[in-house]
């Protein structure tokens, strides 16, 4: 943030907390989103090796959010679509508007249930989401 404007979006490895910046202002890109250079490397080095060691190595794979910048990297789509076919409770925060082929493939999934996170219902989500996967794993 710069004030009160956003300037860019990173990505993090929650166990390792290494950290890459996926879009921002100064980045030099001739992919640009909402005035955002694009890094899809970024996400190639942090957010792919995280789900595949979420993959190999966690009860829970939960990848927070699939969205208009994470999807212009061709190795993060490949490994979340990998992800979810893993035999694991997966959560994962999808963008509401986006139409690329990897969010509507995850939203037709049988097996998914679908919440929409909502001023009113976002405090109790969380409980929510855990009652849910601990009925159904």
């Amino acid at each position: 943030m710069d004030g009160t404007s956003r300037i860019g979006y990173s990505c993090m490895n929650i166990q390792t907390g290494e950290l890459a910046t996926i879009a921002h202002k100064e980045i030099d890109s001739r992919n640009r989103i909402l005035g955002l250079g694009i890094n899809p490397q970024a996400l190639d080095d942090v957010a792919v090796p995280a789900i595949q060691d979420a993959m190999d190595n966690y009860e829970v794979i939960v990848i927070d959010e699939i969205g208009k910048f994470s999807v212009e990297s061709e190795a993060f789509v490949e490994i979340v679509r990998e992800a979810i076919e893993v035999d694991k409770p997966t959560i994962l925060t999808l963008h509401k508007k986006s139409r690329h082929p990897l969010l509507q493939d995850i939203r037709r999934r049988d097996d998914a249930r679908v919440l929409e996170v909502t001023p009113v219902n976002r405090a109790l989500l969380p409980y929510k989401i855990h009652k849910i996967v601990r009925e159904t794993f």
